[in-house]
């Protein structure tokens, strides 16, 4: 019985080829979204974990330079002369024809025992790391480094990617860094009774142990890929639910049938959910491997933006992951079960002698409409409570989601508004018929039309979002970056090289800095020669006229905005700087992409705190940038990799800042590609529907064409009101992720702008793809036999 059952309700697939394709394709579509983000993310995270486990450095306290990014190699013996169990490490880069490689350079006879850099593989021993040396580092690395290094390279698979692990002696010499460290490991368990190392090595600073904020920052990287994958998840399912309804609601005469000839209720629906299963399995292995194709063309563009922006090593190769691919398969399980609850409920409660009257999928009543404009409120009201009182990444996003569901469940109720409001300025019967008829399917669109208003807000939203981000980030290049010159030199050649800008330079700005904990939060400290620049160019998000005259006289300092967020400090506020010194906040500044927080003092304040600090980093003021760098290298003799312009730094800069965006713009247009295909499909499943509706029209004497060009205009007219719906709704979207999502992932708020030239185009292209999606049911109209119209009047009585 169960066989014959199962038969039977296959049998419908065969007979409606077209909604099985819209069916399985929308499932594939929203599963290959979801899945290409979810092996994004996997494969970040996995380059992370690796990073980790290949060193382990990040469990360990480290002792870390005050100012530069070595220091000699004489402290390291210092310290554990005096007992300290500290182990040295040099990092740097070395360049390759096929890319730079970073370099990390251990002292394992020092090691703490936890700290493991490689297993000693391919009968490479602790002699062979000392002596000869050898370098440690994955296939992709080891090919990079042939050639490049004499030392033999290992290939180990646990090491993460682009880096290379060896001894620091063979680091030093690598890197050209002779007698010189970057930083100490502290071991957990150290002997009693050990000097304070401030008074051993005063140059260096203790950091806990900690991630240095990069993980905060790729977390909610991440975060918001996973949410505009899941937005994508959701403009998909609509499609899913628009079929599956269909085919319920076409299956219920059979229904009644296969229950009448004795199968049991719970049978049938457990036959209709293993139906369901076998489908969503089906659709989503195809929506995984189309997800595989998207995840490897955006994963160098994800890979280029966190190593750009936060300093982590992802490769650029995409794996097959057991994590992502069952994550991609139970979504789409999860996905078809919830397109299929509301039709399998209704199954379950239909009467046995139920009449076998397949209702029109597309005819429904304004009640519904209301009842979903209701739920709506409900939504916008929470989405209002959260943006007043919330607080947290997790409530930014519940706020996104309940605005984004509740404009979505308002969309019928004003599309039923808008085609009444047509009917009502309409004269002629035609017109008014042909608004009449609007009204009657809105029903059966709404689900595709949900998709493209949710698609559109997402791209105005997103796209309002990164130019208000690039414009103000441009703004804050130009601010930062106003020095057309910028010098680093030893510490002993520090006075020599101001006195020789002395005269050659309109404005010389040494730069002091340390890294240090403030009021909690992990800061940089720097020390700044107020003058002009500062004044004029450094534009405050919060303070008065006379802020920097007060940084200038040592009673006030200007922090970020991060620092101010994090610290929960603000204007007038003191800052716990050191003992007895606590200058109050003059101004605020913004200081976008950096993890730390930052506080800048006068000059002479941070060297009465610091006095044996010398500043190794110079911004140069310049009207002849071309001539003073060449007088820099050949009379003062620094090499010209010292000498950064500014040109190359802001380009930099923008290069990173593309590349983080090109990821969500090329999610946009896949979003709003398969809102797209959901009108067309919509379209496509009521066409055999609509032939009863249209068939008393052609007989009145409207023809074929007309009839088709007027499916094409209905179409056209009602994506017209939802993109009307969807821009408003797109400015308040990226109003919550600039002034909402963005303070709680990053720590800094945007300025919002207006850009009208995109969401006249955003709309063009959302029109035009409505257009397209209407274009081959409306052709397919228009060539209809009339045979097939006229045998809608073949059982008329």
């Amino acid at each position: 019985m169960r066989r014959a059952a199962m038969t039977a309700l296959l049998s419908h697939w065969r007979r409606a080829k077209l909604q099985f394709f819209a069916l399985v394709s929308g499932l594939a579509l929203a599963t290959a979204l979801w899945s290409g983000v979810q092996a994004i993310n996997a494969e970040a995270r996995a380059s992370y974990d690796a990073a980790a486990a290949s060193v382990g450095e990040a469990q360990f306290d480290q002792l870390v330079p005050r100012a530069g990014d070595t220091v000699g190699q004489d402290v390291f013996l210092a310290l554990r002369l005096s007992g300290w169990q500290v182990s040295p490490v040099l990092e740097g880069r070395i360049g390759t024809p096929a890319g730079a490689v970073r370099i990390l350079g251990l002292e394992p006879l020092t090691a703490p025992g936890a700290l493991a850099p490689v297993g000693m593989t391919d009968g490479s021993g602790l002699q062979d790391f000392l002596t000869p040396g050898v370098f440690f580092a994955s296939a992709e690395v080891a090919n990079r480094l042939a050639g490049a290094v004499e030392q033999r390279v290992v290939i180990d698979t646990d090491i993460a990617p682009g880096l290379a692990i060896t001894d620091i002696g063979i680091a030093q010499r690598a890197l050209d860094q002779p007698d010189r460290i970057s930083r100490l490991i502290v071991a957990r368990d150290q002997p009693m009774g050990l000097p304070p190392i401030d008074t051993i090595a005063p140059d260096l600073v203790r950091q806990t142990a900690r991630d240095a904020g990069a993980g905060r920052l790729t977390d909610s990287f991440h975060l918001n890929l996973t949410a505009f994958g899941l937005l994508s998840f959701a403009v998909g399912i609509f499609i899913v639910h628009g079929a599956i309804g269909l085919a319920f609601e076409q299956r219920r005469s059979l229904v009644r049938t296969l229950r009448a000839l004795g199968v049991p209720l719970r049978t049938l629906v457990g036959l209709m959910i293993a139906e369901l299963v076998v489908l969503a399995l089906v659709a989503g292995g195809i929506g995984i491997g189309l997800g595989y194709l998207v995840a490897a063309l955006l994963l160098p563009n994800v890979a280029a933006t966190l190593q750009g922006l936060y300093g982590a090593s992802v490769p650029g190769a995409l794996q097959l992951r057991a994590e992502w691919v069952l994550s991609g398969l139970a979504i789409a399980l999860a996905g078809s079960g919830i397109a299929a609850f509301a039709a399998l409920w209704k199954i379950a409660r239909m009467p046995l002698l139920a009449a076998a009257r397949p209702r029109a999928w597309s005819v429904a009543t304004g009640q519904a409409a209301w009842r979903l404009a209701a739920l709506s409120a409900v939504l916008l009201v929470t989405a209002g409570g959260i943006a007043i009182w919330g607080q947290g990444l997790i409530l930014g996003f519940a706020l996104l989601a309940c605005l984004l569901i509740g404009a979505a469940l308002f969309l019928p109720l004003l599309l039923h508004g808008a085609a009444r409001t047509g009917s009502a300025l309409s004269r002629s019967a035609l017109w008014q018929w042909f608004w009449a008829d609007t009204r009657q399917q809105v029903p059966g669109l709404s689900l595709a039309l949900m998709a493209l208003l949710l698609a559109t807000a997402a791209n105005v939203g997103v796209s309002t979002m990164v130019s208000s981000f690039r414009l103000t980030f441009v703004e804050f290049l130009d601010q930062r970056l106003a020095p057309e010159l910028y010098v680093e030199t030893e510490a002993d050649r520090s006075a020599e090289l101001e006195a020789f800008l002395q005269s050659r330079a309109r404005e010389t700005l040494p730069l002091l800095s340390i890294e240090t904990d403030i009021a909690g939060v992990p800061s940089e400290l720097y020390g700044v020669r107020v003058g002009p620049t500062y004044r004029e160019d450094w534009r405050l998000l919060d303070g008065g006229a006379q802020a920097w005259d007060r940084v200038a006289d040592g009673s006030a300092a200007v922090v970020s905005e991060q620092f101010a967020r994090r610290a929960g400090l603000w204007l007038g506020d003191p800052v716990p700087i050191a003992p007895g010194q606590s200058p109050v906040i003059a101004g605020i500044v913004a200081d976008y992409g950096n993890p730390l927080g930052q506080i800048v003092l006068s000059e002479p304040l941070f060297e009465t705190l610091f006095p044996g600090e010398v500043p190794t980093r110079f911004g140069i003021r310049t009207s002849t940038p071309e001539t003073l760098r060449q007088a820099l290298i050949d009379e003062f003799g620094l090499p010209p990799g010292a000498i950064t312009d500014q040109t190359r730094i802001k380009a930099f800069s923008l290069d990173v800042f593309e590349r983080t965006f090109a990821v969500t713009g090329a999610l946009n247009v896949l979003t709003l590609a398969v809102a797209a295909f959901a009108i067309l499909m919509s379209l496509l499943t009521l066409a055999a529907l609509r032939v009863p509706q249209l068939a008393p029209a052609w007989a009145l004497g409207v023809t074929r064409t007309a009839l088709g060009q007027l499916e094409l205009l209905r179409a056209v007219a009602l994506a017209l009101v939802t993109v009307l719906l969807a821009i408003p709704l797109g400015l308040v979207l990226a109003w919550v992720l600039l002034s909402f999502v963005n303070v709680e992932a990053f720590g800094w708020k945007l300025p919002l702008f207006f850009f009208p030239a995109q969401y006249a185009l955003l709309a063009g292209f959302a029109l035009g793809a409505a257009a397209l999606a209407a274009l081959w049911p409306a052709r397919r109209l228009a060539r209809m036999p009339p045979s097939e119209l006229l045998k809608v009047f073949a059982n008329d009585r």
